[in-house]
């Protein structure tokens, strides 16, 4: 379609039904900035909410246990949240849900700040809540928009999403950590990262597309036609996407492995200091950035095949090299280069899953996002308590060749189905 290469889109009859023409969308460039800009928010929101976990931990006199047990409350909210966005997006469009969470996240990390006064965990448990719930919100309807962006225009944007994603939390962590250095209340802590990620929210806000654009063709038809075609979680899967989901989640549960053992592995296996050991989440993260901000333009001139080839290459090579690396220095390079195979894995899982049509069983790119995001946001969590089950018995060293194993298992047969 000529005006969509352009990165042109009709808006001007947004409300009169699916595949209407309508007003012009935002040039390229701006529209490429607002739709990264949700990620960067989100990736920044996070950081900012997981440095002060210590904090809540010493106001209410917490074990590790019962800590435990109460994050449990936001990555629940966040999974049921995560069930309703498919419906919300085909009925309303990827915009305007993107624009309310965008909204709702940061001012529901300042909805924690009466916690620590009030002394109430109560409120801090509703705050989890909330916080959870317009997580799963935004991590499904950014990624329908960014999906909605790549077909109107022709052009690949999920790798640089994600890049800003991976940006907003570094910047997040560094931000949290001088704030707390300096002596920082949780309240201007908060209110600061709340007053700047809304003004964000709002700028950006103004760039997304409009609210018809994943709404067109016969895609938007069946929807408006047919109710079964927005049934629950269990109905509209496909090989194909169980598939790609499955391979994402192996994917997210090699980076939550990474941060959560990475550090452990160097430090008690091959006996780096602390500070050394902290190298290892450093470089992966770094790496991880890197390719993700030079994968599209690799995506657009080798093709979605060849780019994960090579990435999932590059990515065994790296966790191969951690698992049999004689000294903390090599196992460092190692997780730099598992990284940078990782980084452009899940954006296009992702994007193969926004763009898959009716081969995926489901009606929008959300509803397939929904569910595939379920399983890797479920894979991300579980994965590294799994992996700490088993290390208690054979061994971390033996454990991360187990997950190599299972690694290249799924990539061989997962990747084929991009």
């Amino acid at each position: 379609m000529a005006e969509a290469e352009k990165g042109v889109i009709d808006e001007g009859t947004a409300n009169a039904g699916p595949g209407t023409a309508v007003r012009a969308a935002p040039a390229f460039p701006l529209l490429h900035w607002a739709s990264m800009a949700p990620f960067f928010l989100t990736g920044f929101v996070f950081a900012s909410y997981f440095v002060q976990i210590p904090l809540w931990k010493s106001v209410f006199a917490l074990s590790e246990g019962e800590l435990g047990l109460l994050l449990i409350v936001p990555i629940l909210t966040g999974l049921l949240a995560m069930q309703a966005t498919g419906g919300l997006v085909a009925r309303f469009g990827s915009a305007p849900v993107v624009r309310g969470a965008a909204l709702a996240l940061p001012l529901s990390l300042v909805a924690f700040v009466p916690a620590e006064p009030l002394h109430s965990v109560v409120w801090f448990v509703l705050a989890l809540a909330v916080f959870g719930a317009a997580d799963g919100l935004i991590d499904v309807s950014m990624n329908a928009h960014a999906i909605a962006v790549e077909k109107a225009t022709g052009r690949h944007i999920m790798n640089s999403c994600h890049a800003a994603w991976s940006i907003g939390s570094a910047a997040g962590s560094l931000l949290g950590g001088a704030a707390i250095k300096a002596g920082l209340s949780l309240t201007a802590h908060y209110a600061a990262v709340g007053v700047v990620m809304v003004a964000l929210a709002l700028t950006a806000g103004r760039r997304l597309l409009p609210a018809a654009a994943d709404r067109t063709g016969r895609q938007a038809a069946r929807t408006e036609a047919s109710p079964r075609a927005r049934a629950g979680v269990l109905s509209g899967w496909t090989s194909r996407l169980l598939l790609l989901g499955l391979t994402g989640t192996v994917v997210l549960v090699c980076s939550g492995v990474v941060g959560n053992w990475g550090g452990i592995y160097l430090h008690d296996v091959l006996g780096a200091s602390l500070a050394t050991a902290s190298l290892g989440y450093i470089a992966y993260s770094a790496c991880e950035a890197a390719g993700r901000l030079v994968g599209d333009r690799l995506h657009e001139r080798y093709g979605a095949r060849t780019l994960v080839g090579w990435g999932a290459a590059v990515a065994v090579l790296g966790l191969g090299v951690v698992v049999i690396a004689p000294g903390p220095v090599t196992a460092v390079v190692g997780f730099g280069l598992f990284g940078l195979g990782l980084s452009v894995l899940v954006p296009v899982i992702f994007s193969s899953v926004g763009h898959g049509g009716d081969d995926l069983g489901t009606t929008s790119a959300a509803a397939a996002l929904a569910k595939v995001n379920t399983m890797t946001y479920s894979g991300l969590l579980i994965g590294p308590v799994l992996v700490g089950w088993v290390a208690g018995g054979l061994g971390l060293r033996t454990t991360l060749c187990g997950v190599l194993v299972l690694l290249v298992a799924t990539l061989a047969a997962g990747l084929r189905k991009v």
